[in-house]
Protein backbone atom coordinates (compact mmCIF):
# COMPACT_ATOMS: atom_id res chain seq x y z
CA UNK A 1 0.00 0.00 0.00
CA UNK A 2 3.05 2.60 0.95
CA UNK A 3 4.92 1.87 -2.14
CA UNK A 4 2.11 2.63 -4.99
CA UNK A 5 0.53 6.06 -3.24
CA UNK A 6 2.16 8.25 -5.68
CA UNK A 7 1.07 6.61 -8.87
CA UNK A 8 -2.33 5.51 -7.41
CA UNK A 9 -4.84 8.32 -5.62
CA UNK A 10 -7.52 5.41 -5.40
CA UNK A 11 -7.30 1.81 -4.43
CA UNK A 12 -9.03 -1.29 -4.02
CA UNK A 13 -6.30 -3.81 -1.92
CA UNK A 14 -6.05 -7.39 -0.93
CA UNK A 15 -3.72 -8.72 1.81
CA UNK A 16 -2.97 -12.29 0.59
CA UNK A 17 -3.42 -15.05 2.69
CA UNK A 18 -5.83 -13.02 4.91
CA UNK A 19 -9.56 -11.76 3.70
CA UNK A 20 -8.54 -8.38 4.35
CA UNK A 21 -10.10 -6.34 1.55
CA UNK A 22 -10.12 -2.36 1.80
CA UNK A 23 -10.15 1.02 0.29
CA UNK A 24 -7.14 3.08 0.18
CA UNK A 25 -7.64 7.13 -0.67
CA UNK A 26 -4.26 9.27 -1.11
CA UNK A 27 -2.18 6.13 0.92
CA UNK A 28 -4.75 6.22 3.82
CA UNK A 29 -6.83 3.13 4.58
CA UNK A 30 -10.71 4.49 5.14
CA UNK A 31 -12.38 1.19 4.83
CA UNK A 32 -10.97 -2.32 6.09
CA UNK A 33 -12.64 -5.68 6.42
CA UNK A 34 -15.13 -5.13 3.52
CA UNK A 35 -14.92 -9.41 2.96
CA UNK A 36 -15.05 -8.98 -0.86
CA UNK A 37 -13.73 -7.08 -3.92
CA UNK A 38 -16.99 -6.62 -5.26
CA UNK A 39 -18.02 -5.13 -1.72
CA UNK A 40 -15.06 -2.94 -2.30
CA UNK A 41 -16.13 -1.61 -5.28
CA UNK A 42 -19.26 -0.58 -4.77
CA UNK A 43 -18.03 1.15 -1.23
CA UNK A 44 -15.66 2.89 -3.07
CA UNK A 45 -18.38 4.31 -5.87
CA UNK A 46 -20.64 5.25 -2.87
CA UNK A 47 -17.45 6.83 -1.25
CA UNK A 48 -16.59 8.70 -4.26
CA UNK A 49 -20.16 9.67 -4.90
CA UNK A 50 -20.57 10.71 -1.31
CA UNK A 51 -17.45 12.94 -0.76
CA UNK A 52 -17.28 14.20 -4.42
CA UNK A 53 -14.41 12.51 -5.22
CA UNK A 54 -13.17 13.36 -8.89
CA UNK A 55 -12.26 10.25 -10.70
CA UNK A 56 -8.85 9.43 -11.71
CA UNK A 57 -8.45 10.27 -15.54
CA UNK A 58 -8.17 6.95 -16.88
CA UNK A 59 -10.73 5.37 -15.01
CA UNK A 60 -13.34 8.13 -15.18
CA UNK A 61 -15.66 6.49 -17.18
CA UNK A 62 -15.34 2.38 -15.75
CA UNK A 63 -16.48 5.13 -12.37
CA UNK A 64 -19.18 6.42 -14.11
CA UNK A 65 -20.77 3.68 -15.30
CA UNK A 66 -20.98 2.28 -12.15
CA UNK A 67 -22.27 5.01 -10.53
CA UNK A 68 -24.39 6.11 -13.04
CA UNK A 69 -26.08 3.49 -14.80
CA UNK A 70 -25.32 0.08 -12.25
CA UNK A 71 -26.04 2.21 -9.15
CA UNK A 72 -28.46 4.85 -10.43
CA UNK A 73 -26.63 7.56 -8.42
CA UNK A 74 -27.05 10.67 -10.12
CA UNK A 75 -28.28 9.22 -13.71
CA UNK A 76 -29.32 12.16 -15.40
CA UNK A 77 -25.96 13.59 -16.51
CA UNK A 78 -24.44 11.12 -18.32
CA UNK A 79 -21.21 12.14 -20.24
CA UNK A 80 -21.62 11.57 -24.01
CA UNK A 81 -19.50 8.17 -24.04
CA UNK A 82 -21.38 6.87 -20.87
CA UNK A 83 -24.76 7.89 -22.70
CA UNK A 84 -23.76 6.04 -25.82
CA UNK A 85 -23.20 3.76 -24.22
CA UNK A 86 -26.60 3.03 -22.08
CA UNK A 87 -28.11 3.34 -25.47
CA UNK A 88 -26.52 0.48 -27.32
CA UNK A 89 -27.51 -1.69 -24.25
CA UNK A 90 -31.09 -0.71 -24.53
CA UNK A 91 -31.13 -1.44 -28.18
Amino acid sequence: IQKDHTTQKIKIYTVEGSDDVGIVLEVLKVATALDNIPRACCMLVGLAYAVNLAYPKKLRYTFEVFQKLLLKLDCSKLSLKVNSLKNKLLT
